[in-house]
């Protein structure tokens, strides 16, 4: 408890520094005051056409500059509690607050909700280490930065909390409860001491109908759809980049030109749209005008990401929703009347979105009642998340950060702890104390080694002690023809298991071969016999691993 405080202190104090680092670059480098640069009604052309493409440059160079000295490795806190226990290491997490900062800083447009999250997470995650925390504790202070972050970023200790559990820790427990919601207490307390922001309320105190609820629908899943082009483009922008075989270091460059030229059109594209969220939420906008803003959003997001800017779409995603939710009740009016104000269409909207993208209802419904004080509302975001979120899964099968994972060749769905299972690989559970036959043994040495009962099995070698097969040792006390060798008799020569899989790969390489055991080998190529895995060993260390994770989850409940 004592940590999760000092975590959420920790992370309010990094939002608000953050924070305050952009407001200065945007005023410095876009002459804008008190606000972010998505808000203002107006920027000098040259500034916005051209200051993206410098902070490109600048972000290519230095990421080019340490590639070539070094490699740091970045894990995000979902990435970190799925796989590796809870540990970041700390200088990727600069690197990655670094590199959103900058990408930021210069009106890439995407949010700063992954540097946020990446130095709070990072930070618990070391306290936890110097502390010797165990590796479900550890999970949990990380899930208490995420939950900081995000909650003094939005002043809402409820969203960030369940932020947090359906997003960073992947379970909602009792024992989780009390240090994830102390975190996001302390967070926003600190930055409301620290840096104070325009609190975003929108009062409602009707209720709807259920021809609203109709609408409701109608938005979630539009927002979904939206939410998966914006996707699919994103991806589609990073292939364009890859095939035209233009150098790294220069991409975010060329990306940041494309965005210039988007907000020639309206600033409003620019960053996160945070404030222009603010904005957009009082102002009138024409339908075809908040069409064009839509389109030039998904733009501007998409080849920001996809041409190598460093930040997420969470904010930009409430941007486009909130927007999507004025154009559809602009049009909803039109068509049959509205009887419910068009601020809370796009309440609903924003929320929508959101959802799609991150693939967390609770927290999407948290924030509007939290920004709204409305439970009928509340309601009606509850819902229109529930059916993004479903819509998504069924069309898409992902949500952003787990696309991303998808991406890279991770099949990661949620931060669900498998990094255990990762880490109980063959060469942890292998017999290593085995005997090996060359491959011209005759079989009368064979029945003299190797009576019937001795053993199950032995492992053939040929000439160069490479591994050769498996001889069954039923099989040698077998009628044979004169002059049968161990060669003659060996199975699976084709198929062995290396150290480096884990327990589940395991298990399907027993399956597929059909066999009870099988031989390790160091590699393909040069195929020396480590030692001897048993399917029977196998699903014993899987369910004592298991118990032993169900044993520490229920002692901590």
């Amino acid at each position: 408890m004592l940590l999760a405080t000092l975590i959420g202190v920790l992370a309010g104090g990094c939002v608000a520094a953050m924070l305050a680092l952009i407001q200065w670059l945007h005023h410095v480098l876009f002459a804008v005051e008190g606000h972010e640069v998505s808000g203002a009604s107006f920027i000098e052309p040259w500034r916005a056409a051209f200051i993206p493409a410098i902070g490109g440059l600048i972000l290519g160079l230095v990421s080019w500059l340490i590639a070539r000295r070094s490699r740091l490795p970045v894990i995000d806190p979902i990435e970190a509690n799925a796989l590796y226990g809870g540990r970041i290491p700390t200088p990727g997490s600069l690197l990655l607050v670094f590199q959103t900062m900058v990408s930021n800083g210069f009106g890439a447009s995407i949010g700063m909700e992954a540097g946020y999250t990446q130095i709070s997470s990072a930070l618990a995650s070391r306290l936890g280490q110097i502390f010797h925390v165990r590796r479900s504790d550890l999970r949990t202070l990380v899930g208490c930065g995420a939950a900081g972050a995000i909650a003094a970023a939005f002043d809402a200790p409820l969203t960030g909390a369940f932020y947090a559990f359906e997003l960073v820790i992947s379970t909602y427990t009792i024992a989780t409860l009390a240090p994830v919601v102390i975190a996001s207490i302390a967070a926003v307390g600190v930055m409301r001491l620290l840096l104070p922001q325009p609190s975003f309320q929108v009062g409602f105190a009707g209720t709807l109908s259920a021809s609203d609820y109709s609408l409701v629908l109608i938005m979630a899943i539009l927002s979904a759809l939206i939410a998966i082009a914006m996707m699919r483009t994103v991806t589609l922008v990073e292939v364009i980049f890859n095939k035209s075989r233009l150098p790294i270091w220069i991409r975010p460059s060329i990306g940041g030109i494309c965005v210039g030229g988007l907000a020639l059109v309206t600033p409003a594209v620019l960053s996160s749209g945070h404030s222009a969220l603010h904005v957009g939420f009082g102002a009138y906008y024409t339908a075809p005008f908040l069409a064009l803003l839509i389109l030039l959003k998904v733009l501007a997001s998409a080849i920001s990401i996809g041409s190598g800017f460093r930040g997420g779409l969470f904010f930009a995603s409430l941007f486009l929703g909130a927007m999507l939710g004025k154009l559809v009740a602009f049009g909803w009016m039109v068509a049959f009347g509205l009887q419910i104000p068009g601020v809370v269409v796009a309440i609903v909207g924003m929320c929508a979105m959101a959802t799609a993208v991150l693939g967390a209802p609770l927290t999407m419904a948290f924030l509007a009642l939290e920004t709204t004080g409305s439970l009928p509302l509340t309601i009606a975001v509850l819902v229109a998340a529930v059916v993004s979120s479903i819509t998504v899964r069924r069309i898409f099968g992902y949500s952003f950060a787990t696309w991303r994972f998808h991406l890279r060749g991770e099949s990661i769905r949620s931060a669900a702890d498998i990094g255990w299972i990762r880490e109980l690989t063959v060469g942890r559970m292998m017999r290593k104390d085995v005997r090996t036959i060359r491959s011209d043994t005759d079989v009368s040495q064979l029945r003299r080694d190797f009576p019937l009962g001795a053993t199950q099995r032995v492992i053939v070698v040929d000439q160069a002690d490479r591994y050769a097969g498996i001889v069954l040792v039923p099989e040698i006390h077998r009628e044979l023809p004169p002059g049968t060798t161990a060669g003659d008799l060996v199975h699976f020569a084709d198929i062995a298991l290396v150290p480096s899989l884990n327990v589940r790969e395991a298990m399907k390489a027993f399956s597929s071969a059909e066999s009870d055991a099988l031989a390790v080998i160091d590699n393909t190529s040069e195929r020396n016999v480590l030692g001897l895995l048993t399917e029977q060993h196998a699903l014993r260390r899987y369910s004592e691993e298991l118990d032993r994770r169900s044993n520490e989850g229920n002692s901590r409940g």
